[in-house]
């Protein structure tokens, strides 16, 4: 008689660009995942998935799942492929990209990728040291936190600052451009847990999105504007004789400076440019100075407009007014990354970089195909992985222009025909989570999270990591990491005898799928208690002399040191939107309404959503809209509407709506363009924010009128 297979359970991390990098827990039967669930012994997981992945196992087995290599037979864009081999792809890569390589150069050739997956080994790894190696373009990757990670480093230095677990201590916690509900759900499961012991919560956001409405009190700063209200809270702070002058004079530079800077940005000014009243500002700022343990949670979305980094500057410093950071669960957060034990310089080779190579920005990656950017050598090829910018990258329609060039010979590695896929000449199978060995880079907390290869790929699937093994051995290369597997690729990638990790490594990741770091506990952790900032000075820098524009911080090419650019302010103060009534009142005539584009709740950037039931919970593509403006447009509930600029345009459903203020529209991110009338990034700018190179897709005008 043939045995019964057995169900047997693996450790497992979600791959997603998500702060929260949940433990998994994997079951399998005969090779083949049967279902996921979050690790109950994980203190941020807790035993939850969110509505995204919490049937992951469906995504492996999706109908419309990439099984084999494939090349293109009919126009591009018209997804017309045939099956070829694996041999048959790589031999067709290698010998276009030789071929470029003769006539243009290898910077004719341009790697595009993002944190589609953030694993160590086949997220980050591979793709960078491929390229670096082979001497192509280096893609700028500052889709998310690059202007946030420059001011945080700037004031704080690389610190982890307040632990998201310790947020349980706090009694007083500002949501600052956060939607939680839908982007951290975990952290946000510790939030409610203190605000049912107490803890006042505050969400400062545009709209009122679902975490908005889980807080006692939600403050809607018109889009933009969140840096006039952080001087004006500094001005508040300091006028209402908050200021915990022990820790400033102890363990803080520039003091008097900052009070001299932020000394006309009153409330009222404040109001006039953001729209929360000023009795609101002056409560606000007594609160945060007065109910200890205080705790600020920044969310990616108050980087992205124009002003952003110097907003991240302004927020930074707050803590250190008021001495939130003597106490558990007090200060502030941003990403917790920088007390992991990763080596990005193994992972990615930046020594690898031919000198003088080019840099070519991600967000641009339109003007760049199209020839906007004027680059010698022109891009001839492009190979995406992990990301999928013709939904996210801005100016859609400029990178679907450059995607039909016929001379253009495309690359795409994937799990599904996805909307930049479609206009590959060669694609590649990718594998997904339980089918490779990896550690997922955890932004969001301080633990190390563990993938157990537990799963068969179907088809002819392969891990990204051996994509660019199997290319590596074609073109020659040496180097070693090129040839290590992906176990050998871990015992490299993590500093493993950092005292971080003292009392584990790889084998005791694979035991218990997580560890957490050796930084203090959530209940003892109070980094900042007597300073010692991981700065030049050691301490809270309100004012930074010399102050330079990194443009090469973590989160893409992890380059070994920051390189520096133009000079900026030595002090934090508010910088205005590009696109706004004030700075540009004849584009605003033509275009008057602010466009917020959020993540949605139900897709992980456009990750699912090409699925059915992600679809449902999500609802159609759909544009919020206040009753005001939407009389004004001759618009009802329900109507299709179509949203531009001179950028281009996408459609939706009209869902009028208080939750946004008059003169802002809402629309999510991640909707697939080949399967509704275009996508939000339609509209979106191309231009970078003050610092980082940051993207600025909050800091666009809009028009609003029904569709035909």
């Amino acid at each position: 008689m043939n045995e019964i297979a057995k169900t047997e359970t693996f450790y497992g991390a979600c791959p997603h660009d998500c702060p929260d990098t949940c433990s998994m827990l994997f079951d399998v039967k005969d090779g083949r995942l049967e279902g996921v669930r979050g690790n109950p012994d994980h203190p941020m997981t807790r035993g939850g998935l969110c509505v995204k992945v919490k049937n992951y196992e469906e995504r492996h087995y999706h109908p419309d799942r990439l099984l084999y290599p494939m090349k293109r037979v009919g126009p591009k864009g018209s997804k017309q492929f045939e099956r070829i081999t694996w041999d048959e792809a790589l031999d067709t890569i290698v010998s276009r990209w030789s071929d470029i390589i003769e006539k243009y150069g290898p910077q004719a050739i341009a790697p595009y990728s993002y944190l589609g997956h953030q694993g160590l080994v086949h997220g980050l790894n591979g793709g960078d040291a491929f390229f670096n190696r082979l001497g192509a373009t280096v893609m700028e990757r500052t889709f998310c936190g690059e202007g946030s990670c420059t001011a945080w480093l700037l004031t704080l230095g690389p610190t982890a600052g307040l632990d998201p677990e310790s947020y349980i201590h706090s009694k007083y916690i500002v949501i600052w451009a956060c939607n939680s509900v839908s982007t951290n759900l975990h952290h946000w499961a510790i939030v409610k847990d203190a605000q049912k012991k107490g803890a006042k919560v505050v969400v400062i956001d545009a709209y009122a999105s679902r975490t908005a409405k889980g807080a006692d009190w939600h403050i809607c700063p018109k889009p933009g504007t969140d840096g006039a209200l952080a001087m004006a809270l500094i001005n508040s702070i300091i006028e209402q004789g908050l200021v915990d002058q022990d820790y400033v004079e102890k363990y803080t530079l520039g003091f008097e400076e900052l009070k001299e800077r932020a000394s006309s940005r009153t409330p009222e000014w404040a109001e006039e440019i953001t729209g929360v009243p000023a009795a609101d500002i002056r409560k606000l700022a007594y609160e945060l100075a007065t109910e200890q343990p205080a705790a600020i949670r920044m969310g990616v979305a108050l980087e992205r407009h124009y002003g952003g980094g110097q907003t991240i500057r302004a927020v930074s410093c707050i803590p250190g007014l008021t001495g939130a950071w003597r106490h558990v669960g007090g200060g502030v957060t941003q990403f917790p990354v920088w007390e992991h034990p990763y080596k990005f310089d193994v992972i990615c080779r930046p020594d690898l970089i031919p000198e003088g190579t080019r840099v070519v920005s991600n967000l641009q990656i339109g003007r760049a195909l199209t020839g906007e950017l004027e680059l010698d050598p022109p891009i001839m090829s492009m190979m995406c992985w992990n990301s999928n910018p013709v939904t996210q990258a801005p100016e859609t329609d400029k990178i679907v222009e450059g995607l039909m060039r016929e001379d253009l010979f495309m690359v795409s590695a994937e799990h599904f025909i996805s909307d930049t896929a479609s206009y590959a000449d060669i694609l590649l199978p990718a594998s997904m989570g339980a089918e490779m060995e990896d550690m997922i880079l955890s932004w969001g907390h301080l633990y190390l999270t563990y993938n157990t290869k537990c799963a068969e790929s179907p088809g002819e699937a392969i891990p990204n990591n051996e994509i660019f093994r199997r290319l590596a051995a074609r073109f020659g290369f040496e180097e070693e990491n090129f040839k290590w597997s992906d176990g050998e690729c871990l015992e490299h990638y993590v500093d493993w005898s950092s005292p971080a990790c003292e009392g584990a490594d790889l084998n005791y990741l694979r035991e218990h799928g997580y560890w957490r770091l050796k930084v203090g506990t959530p209940d003892d952790r109070a980094p900042h208690k007597e300073g010692n900032f991981p700065t030049a000075t050691g301490k809270c820098m309100f004012m930074v002399e010399g102050a330079k524009n990194f443009v090469a911080p973590p989160f893409r090419q992890m380059y070994e040191a920051f390189q520096p650019g133009e000079d900026l302010d030595p002090l934090p103060d508010y910088i205005g939107p590009r696109e706004s009534h004030t700075n540009d009142p004849e584009l605003a005539r033509r275009f008057p309404l602010n466009i917020v584009s959020p993540k949605s709740h139900a897709f992980l950037n456009s990750c699912y959503a090409n699925m059915k039931d992600k679809q449902h919970v999500q609802g159609e593509q759909f544009v919020l809209i206040h009753q005001a403006d939407a009389e004004e447009r001759g618009i009802l509930e329900g109507d299709r509407v179509r949203v531009a600029n001179d950028r281009g345009a996408f459609k939706g459903v009209a869902r009028i709506s208080e939750d946004v203020r008059p003169g802002v529209v809402v629309a999510t991110l991640g909707y697939w363009r080949q399967l509704n009338e275009g996508t939000v990034n339609s509209i979106s700018s191309p231009k970078f924010g003050d610092m980082g190179h940051s993207p600025t897709f909050s800091d666009n005008l809009v028009e609003v009128s029904r569709a035909n």
